[in-house]
């Protein structure tokens, strides 16, 4: 738990100083609508992604993945 914590303060601390260095950059004049639009579709893009792997994890471990065998029918 405390790692988590460690993580999410840093992972914060760094989005937080990036923001406020990439703010008053000419080249990426962006209003605070735009910064809410990336932030928003950059942290649905990785739960989306992040969905998607642990649904292929989960169909692989269940067995859902197996080769499904069919055996002929003999009524000829």
């Amino acid at each position: 738990m405390k790692i988590v914590l460690l993580v999410l303060s840093l992972g914060a601390l760094l989005a937080a100083s990036l923001f406020l260095m990439l703010k008053d950059w000419d080249s990426s004049a962006m209003s605070m609508h735009g910064w809410i639009a990336l932030a928003a579709g950059s942290v649905l893009s990785l739960l989306v992604g992040g969905g998607l792997m642990a649904l292929v994890f989960y169909s692989a471990r269940k067995g859902y993945d197996d080769r499904i065998e069919i055996e002929p029918d003999d009524q000829t």
